[in-house]
């Protein structure tokens, strides 16, 4: 359900909700068309009705409120940050809402969109090298503070934990609760690694013989926005190795030819990593016998209209 819509069911049903009200309870939608297993079930999480359209919503909003609570964040602070587009909207949106400077780095190379819904929101840009992917952007927002680490507030999302907890207190609870703890199978792709490891820790506590199997892509030269390839990263601080119980490789070419299918195939507009991610759970349904398998949908494919893959055949 569009974000729009939701704010006005929210307001025609229960009091008024404020925006940042509207981040979490986000739908699970069923795949069908593309399942070639009939008794495996394939559920996606669909984070794009978030009102800043992403799942990066949820550890943006933790992460701010982490920081006033502990006075680490305070008026005159600029909020800086690396990110691949996502969390930097979610910065932005709610930096806008909560009246904080935002400044993030970001490649080159993200989508047109994201970097003008940032430019919308008022966020400043940096951009670093796109051959860099997203260390790079890590490292400038490193140069950054250090220079002047007076003026910002680093909450450096792939080192803090506040970023896994948003996922522990809520998209795990509501996975659990949206599949009537049926949930046999939990696949996500890694970036910073919060939510695969958030809502992983989370469902190993409500179901202790749920498999969790994280995606990553399959190698250090990819075009999965947002993901990483962990063995030549900068691995995030929060990434807990020994969590998953399966590791999946997923491929640029068939994730384009994924994200495609799923817009013609079955109406689903995904994003880069939620086809990414769909593309992982149907290897998982093709080799079970049957089971219950919800995968994470970070946003829908309006932020990459103008990759050049959709023209492709």
């Amino acid at each position: 359900m569009p974000p729009l819509t939701r704010a006005v069911v929210v307001a025609a049903n229960s009091a008024p909700a404020s925006l940042l009200d509207l981040i979490g309870n986000t739908p699970l939608i069923k795949l069908t068309n593309l399942v070639e297993n009939p008794r495996a079930e394939i559920y996606g999480k669909a984070e794009w009705a978030n009102p800043g359209g992403s799942v990066k919503d949820r550890p943006a909003l933790k992460m701010i409120l982490e920081g006033e609570r502990t006075g680490a964040l305070t008026r005159d602070k600029i909020i800086i940050d690396a990110t691949s587009g996502n969390t930097g909207i979610a910065y932005a949106m709610i930096g806008a809402a909560r009246g904080y400077r935002v400044k993030l780095c970001l490649p080159k190379n993200a989508s047109e969109e994201r970097k003008r819904i940032l430019q919308a929101h008022g966020a400043e840009l940096v951009l670093t090298d796109p051959l860099s992917g997203s260390d790079g952007a890590i490292l400038a927002v490193r140069e950054i503070v250090a220079a002047d680490p007076d003026k910002y507030f680093y909450p450096d999302q792939y080192n803090n934990p506040a970023n896994w907890r948003a996922h522990y207190e809520t998209t795990g609870v509501e996975i659990f609760e949206q599949t009537g703890g049926r949930i046999t199978h939990f696949v996500a792709g890694l970036g910073t690694s919060g939510t695969f490891t958030g809502v992983g820790r989370r469902l190993r506590e409500l179901k202790p013989g749920v498999k969790l199997i994280s995606m990553q892509p399959d190698s250090p030269f990819h075009g999965l926005e947002g993901l990483k390839h962990m063995e030549t990263a900068i691995v995030p601080g929060i990434y807990d190795p020994a969590l998953a119980d399966e590791k999946i490789e997923i491929s640029t070419e068939e994730t384009h030819a994924m994200i495609k299918q799923l817009a013609r195939g079955a109406g689903w507009f995904v994003g880069i990593s939620s086809a990414a991610n769909v593309v992982a759970a149907m290897k998982v349904a093709r080799r079970i016998d049957e089971g219950v398998i919800v995968t994470i949908l970070p946003d829908n494919g309006s932020k990459y209209l103008s990759d050049k893959f959709w023209n492709e055949e």
